[in-house]
This record gives structure tokens, sequence and C-alpha cells, in this order.
């Protein structure tokens, strides 16, 4: 069975800084897009950035240029570096695998997801 464990989340003022990692199973790991979402409070979760397993990314519009995804084959884990935080970036984060195209997340299992507070 597939688990995520997310973690790096934290209380940052408007324009700080956090890097987030995500541990998950080995074999879904290589074989898989890994992608970050995101649900803020009242709000659907949405997909903000993706990685292929050659390395190959696609972002939302609302990070791009802020955020960089990145992945540890070696390690099974995935990254979020995220710089000029926004108070809208405020949400609980979660790692899973995301269909190519649609995005829809591939498995139902989903980790504790790691909260980050942007707030002065």
């Amino acid at each position: 069975q597939v688990q995520f464990a997310e973690s790096g989340g934290g209380l940052v003022q408007p324009g700080g800084s956090l890097r987030l990692s995500c541990a998950a199973s080995g074999r879904i790991f290589s074989t898989y897009i890994m992608g970050w979402y995101r649900q803020a409070p009242g709000k659907q979760r949405e997909l903000v950035a993706s990685i292929t397993g050659g390395g190959s990314t696609n972002y939302a519009d609302s990070v791009k240029g802020r955020f960089t995804i990145s992945r540890d084959g070696a390690k099974n884990t995935v990254h979020l570096q995220m710089n000029s935080l926004k108070p809208a970036d405020t949400a609980v984060y979660y790692c899973n695998a995301p269909a190519p195209y649609t995005g829809i997340p591939l498995l139902n299992n989903w980790g504790q997801g790691t909260q980050v507070t942007v707030s002065s």
C-alpha cells in the first residue's frame, strides 16, 4: 500500500521561503508522475506542481516562478521549494501522483499533509 509522509511546513512571513518534503513508497515513486497539491480552508484541493520521472516539471500559474519541484529517486522523496511566499499560499500541502493532462490524483491514500501559513 502506498504511503506518503509530508513535512517541512510552518509559519512564515510574506516574502519568506519554505522547503517541503514528501517521502513516498519506492515502487510507486519510480513509476508515476509526482505532484504537490494544496487545500486552503473552504477551497478545493488543487495541483500546484508536478514532475515526471525524467524531470520535466509543470506549475500552476499562481506559483510559477516562485515554486520549484524536484525529486530524488534514490531517496524516494519529492521536494517543493517555495520562495516569495504570499498569504494566498496558506494551505495544507499534500503529495500524490497526478494523472497526465488532467492532474487528477491517482492514489486514494493521502498523507497527513503539512500546514503552510504565510502571515505577518
